[in-house]
């Protein structure tokens, strides 16, 4: 089901203070807008609405399953002795070390809710007083938290503390206004200034929690603009912090890699979110394809004995279903999204689950009087009005890079190298003997030189298991260049460029991220002198990550292909510096096809750059996650972009900038362009400018998802 928008309402704007730019931004975001417009917040409203705990109460009355057990079993946790431990500096380091308060404070903020939904349900005082107290210790006491897990920890808590609080205040509990004042003081000075600044450089989990944390405490002090903000941050946060950022198109989720407790723990985190948030009438469920039920289904398909396609070695660590799945199931199962894997899961854990069940529960999937409000524009479609995305470019997962397919049959005089063997005099020895075809057996080849190719060389491995390494010992930055100024027929195929400094993937992939390295190294570098110097340059099913400087930059080439190619995290703040390297960079090149490939993640870059280039195609593409624009066009012509997807990018999905004599006939059509900090389509007097069938949901600008100006206008920096 799409999401329905109230469109009056949705142009109502404002700023968004505290809002924190994307890492390396110094601007170019469009002026925000409040996301739920003005409307009062609905109390009680945080994970349930009134009629939804009325509903959860009958079915829990009427001993239907599995509500009555869920709840025989929350009242017997609630049954135990707990004695409330309230501490006025809470610390807590990296692994619980050192640990001081905070295990008190997570049993807290657990016990509150636990005991207000018991006296919800039974109206038996004791638990509701237990619940108060609880909160009256910590409101009188918490002054600070400390140490490396500081926000995290009231990410975790700040949510529970909230729904506890939000069920006594409006259901006669008791609750004495000083009480609740206190309880709104220690919210709005303590937690409030540790979340509002986010943390998006940690892992995707964090932000997750603390835009949970910070729309449940919006809702509990009615703060509209500290709600419109973490809603914003949902969508458009840089580096892992927004939703996008964590779960991929495919679902592969950003701690894939790492473990699956913290795979769980993060969407679970987002998945709460946008709980909170649709029981306040703002949809996130539904934004980009259902994002979310993406990464649950790829998680649980992936814990239930499975293996989906990843641009990663998915880790088994903490393979162990958690408690994360129950709302999610049944939500996605209301609005007719079938979710198979997800329900294995739930099913699963439901026999042992008590709270995740019971605040599952709700009354109705739409919301009375007002209608669902969208988190951003879903359907505006350039040169049309607001309607069906169903014709949109897909936004399924690409298979792209050196395992995107069955590698190339070499000729029987192809010259072999095994690890450890001199890929430079194969090289050599290709052009030597005429055979120009070099195949790079499995394994990882360290190699102590840049690589220089020679024309008419084929260089080609088996695949993601082909990994060329240069020895950072050498000193130098490029992975392979050119041999010759005026280079000419030249294949690069089936095999992984690694341009960091070790191969080791560290057991937190995000410790390791180029920009964190302190290292410059590239991938692939091709210079020549003039235009078309170089010609037929190719490169196919290849994988370069992790470089720095940019992954792959030819200049002054005619005939380039780049088919079916993953270049990730390239383009850092190592000098020339942030958004002058990217994961793909042409300059004064023409003739030029990009098809099919994965240029995303560039941490400081574009995931592709154009300048004074022509006759350029970019078809059927990700471009995805960049830190600065999708596609920037830079003093080119004949631009065709068509059938790509662009989304979460840190400033606008494509951006046509004027220099000196700006771009002209740049083309974008069919393509799906959604959650771009910037607008969707930016562009500054481009002669020739054709835009439509572009489809645009959520871009920073939901007002104006395009903006194109006659203007001869040069961006500035601050």
């Amino acid at each position: 089901m799409r999401r329905k928008y109230c469109l009056a309402a949705l142009l109502v704007l404002t700023g968004l203070a505290g809002c924190p730019p994307a890492m390396g931004q110094a601007g170019g975001r469009p002026e925000a807008r409040t996301l739920s417009a003005e409307r009062n917040f609905v109390h009680p409203g945080i994970d349930q609405r009134a009629e939804d705990l009325a509903l959860m109460k009958k079915k829990v009355l009427a001993g239907e399953q599995p509500w009555k057990g869920a709840f025989d079993r929350l009242q017997a946790a609630a049954d135990t002795e707990f004695v409330v431990r309230a501490h006025t500096h809470v610390l807590r380091g990296p692994y619980g070390k050192p640990n001081i308060g905070g295990d008190d404070l997570s049993k807290s903020a657990n016990m509150a809710y636990n005991y207000a939904l018991v006296w919800y349900v039974t109206r038996d005082k004791q638990y509701a007083e237990k619940a108060i107290e609880i909160l009256r210790a910590w409101s009188g006491t918490l002054w600070d938290l400390d140490y490396n897990d500081a926000k995290l920890l009231m990410a975790w808590t700040g949510h529970l503390l909230c729904n506890a609080a939000e069920i006594l205040r409006y259901t006669g509990a008791g609750w004495q206004q000083k009480d609740i004042d206190a309880f709104s003081a220690m919210l709005n000075t303590v937690a409030v200034p540790l979340m509002r600044p986010y943390y998006p450089s940690a892992n995707g989990n964090w932000d997750g929690a603390i835009i949970h944390s910070l729309l449940a405490i919006a809702v509990f002090t009615d703060n509209r603009r500290l709600f419109d903000n973490a809603v914003d941050h949902f969508e458009h946060g840089p580096v892992n912090g927004g939703i996008l950022k964590y779960i991929y198109p495919s679902g592969q989720c950003q701690e894939s890699p790492r473990d699956q407790g913290h795979v769980q723990l993060g969407i679970g985190e987002f998945a709460g979110a946008a709980q909170v948030a649709y029981t306040q009438g703002v949809d996130l469920f539904s934004m980009a394809d259902n994002r979310i039920a993406k990464g649950f289904e790829y998680t649980a398909r992936f814990l239930l004995a499975e293996t989906p396609q990843c641009y990663c070695v998915i880790s088994e660590r903490a393979k162990v279903l958690r408690d994360d799945y129950e709302y999610v199931y049944r939500h996605y199962t209301a609005k007719g999204v079938d979710m198979p894997y997800v329900r294995r899961a739930a099913d699963s854990v439901r026999p042992k689950a008590s709270r995740s069940v019971l605040t599952a529960v709700r009354a109705g999937y739409g919301v009375k009087g007002v209608g669902l409000v969208g988190s951003g524009s879903v359907g505006v479609v350039s040169g049309g009005s607001v309607g069906s995305v169903a014709g949109a470019a897909s936004g399924k997962a690409l298979l792209a890079g050196a395992g995107a397919g069955a590698t190339v049959q070499a000729p029987s005089d192809a010259i072999i190298v095994h690890p450890g063997e001199s890929i430079q005099k194969a090289l050599d020895a290709a052009v030597a003997t005429g055979g120009k075809f070099v195949v790079v057996k499995a394994g990882i080849h360290n190699f102590p030189a840049t690589l220089r190719l020679p024309s008419g060389v084929t260089l080609a491995g088996e695949g993601l298991a082909t990994v060329l390494f240069l020895d950072p010992a050498s000193g130098q930055r490029e992975a392979m260049i050119n041999a010759d100024v005026d280079a000419h027929d030249i294949t690069i195929r089936d095999l992984v460029i690694e341009a960091s400094n070790k191969t080791e993937v560290p057991s937190d992939p995000n410790s390791g991220r180029s920009y964190r390295g302190g290292y410059n190294r590239g991938g692939i570098l091709f210079r020549a002198d003039k235009d078309g110097q170089m010609q037929r340059i190719s490169l196919i099913n290849l994988t370069v990550r992790n470089s720095t400087y940019s992954g792959v930059c030819i200049s002054g080439a005619s005939s380039v292909t780049v088919g079916g190619c993953d270049l990730s995290e390239n383009g850092v703040n190592v000098p020339p510096g942030p958004k002058l390297l990217h994961n793909l960079l042409l300059t004064h090149c023409s003739g030029v096809k990009v098809t099919d490939s994965r240029l995303v993640n560039s941490p400081f870059g574009s995931g592709v750059a154009l300048d004074h280039c022509k006759d350029v195609t970019i078809a059927g593409c990700e471009i995805a996650r960049n830190g600065y624009y999708g596609i920037l066009v830079t003093e080119s012509s004949a631009v065709t972009v068509q059938g790509c997807l662009i989304e979460a990018n840190d400033f606008s999905g494509v951006m046509a900038e004027f220099l000196s004599k700006g771009n002209e006939r740049v083309q974008l059509t069919g393509n799906r362009i959604q959650y771009n900090n910037g607008y969707g389509v930016e562009a500054y007097a481009v002669r020739g400018m054709r835009v439509t069938g572009n489809v645009y949901e959520g871009n920073g600008s939901r007002q104006a998802q395009e903006k194109i100006s006659p203007e001869k206008y040069m961006l500035l920096d601050k």
